[in-house]
């Protein structure tokens, strides 16, 4: 039996498999690669209300809260922390800070909220505890890359813009795991920055995320996801967020830095909680999303047959042409973010995706756990 045919329209396939990732990359993932942010006329600040929500994180605020409590703003703000319903000595170590630093506010929650798992319920009574109309959320185990972090997220906002997306990395260590950790935090960070650039905000991180009240009354908080245990930061962004109120932040001075996880284990089941919430997106969200991750997920494997069964010259010139428009693109957008030190990996680790889909893709179908952290 001659399976010519059968091989040549598999090759077929290929192409048009490589033209929707080379259409990503040109049409949505060069934004971010290209992005320059505007100078203002005239430096405008808010008053801004810094809130974290903390349960048994004791470890990680001795390390990460002092460098939220001193923040060089020079205009009113405070930093609220909720501490739901911790065990550790969370209190004790919140009453010792409070005595040095003024600005700092404690919400103590002593009972669980019924029927609304996750973070939703403490950040909730954060936010309608803030004083001020410019929220800036982060967690207990990260800490501003610099002191100037408040100041440089707030100055995206102008007249329209209701949220700001931020980049929350992760710290940089040794071994393949870090390398794999940082590159999935780059790549969700590339498209979620890039579709936002696009008109298109789908999403952004609760590590680094800033709002005002106003957008999330109007949008009558989390209530329309309170069943769900995650999605405090993008289902609320996936719902909130529009082509003319939302903008990023990518100055370094404005990232975040979290600790990174430290066994395949504990990053397994950090991915498998947030891919639990993607079934919730928008329809157009999760077409746009899933047809990057569908042509992704099918590029190798049909590289593989293209090369061993059609022409294996023409296979590589195909395989070329995706490959200088992900070098072209990845390397400006990693400086940006500051992680070009995987550039030299980025082939390596753009076929490990494959099997990165083969170990997540089933989180989307399952039910999400009820815990936070």
């Amino acid at each position: 039996m001659d399976f010519t045919l059968y091989w040549q329209l598999l090759f077929y396939f290929f192409c048009f498999i490589t033209l929707i990732q080379v259409f990503y990359y040109l049409f949505f993932f060069i934004r971010l690669a290209a992005y320059k942010s505007k100078p203002k006329d005239t430096s405008q600040t808010h008053p801004v209300s810094v809130i974290i929500c903390a349960r048994d994180e004791v470890a990680n605020l001795v390390k990460n809260l002092p460098g939220v409590l001193i923040q060089q703003y020079r205009t009113t703000h405070e930093v609220i922390v909720v501490d739901d319903n911790s065990f550790d000595e969370t209190k004790y170590l919140l009453e010792e800070f409070q005595k040095t630093y003024k600005q700092l506010h404690v919400v103590q929650l002593k009972q669980e909220a019924k029927f609304i798992p996750g973070k939703k319920f403490p950040l909730s009574v954060g936010i309608k505890t803030a004083k001020y109309e410019v929220v800036l959320l982060t967690d207990a185990d990260c800490v501003p890359a610099s002191e100037s972090w408040i100041e440089k997220m707030q100055e995206s906002y102008d007249d329209g813009t209701e949220i700001v997306l931020g980049y929350g990395a992760f710290h940089k260590k040794k071994g393949l795991l870090n390398k794999l950790v940082r590159w999935e935090t780059f790549h969700t960070a590339l498209q979620y920055l890039s579709y936002a650039l696009a008109g298109m905000p789908y999403m952004g991180v609760g590590r680094n995320l800033s709002y005002k009240k106003t957008v999330f009354f109007r949008n009558k908080g989390f209530t329309a996801h309170n069943h769900i245990p995650s999605g405090d930061d993008d289902l609320f962004i996936n719902m909130a967020a529009t082509r003319h109120n939302t903008k990023i932040n990518i100055d370094p001075e404005a990232f975040t830095l979290s600790k990174p996880a430290k066994s395949w284990s504990q990053w397994l089941r950090q991915k498998n909680r947030h891919y639990s919430t993607g079934k919730y997106y928008k329809p157009s969200h999760k077409f746009l999303l899933g047809l990057y991750s569908f042509s992704h997920f099918l590029f190798y494997p049909l590289l593989v047959l293209s090369l061993l069964f059609f022409n294996w010259q023409w296979s590589l010139i195909v395989f070329g042409v995706r490959f200088l428009a992900q070098a072209f693109i990845l390397y400006p957008a990693m400086k940006k973010l500051n992680e070009k030190d995987l550039y030299p990996w980025f082939l390596f680790i753009d076929i490990w995706m494959f099997f990165y889909y083969l170990l997540f893709v089933p989180a989307l179908f399952k039910k999400p756990k009820k815990q936070w952290k």
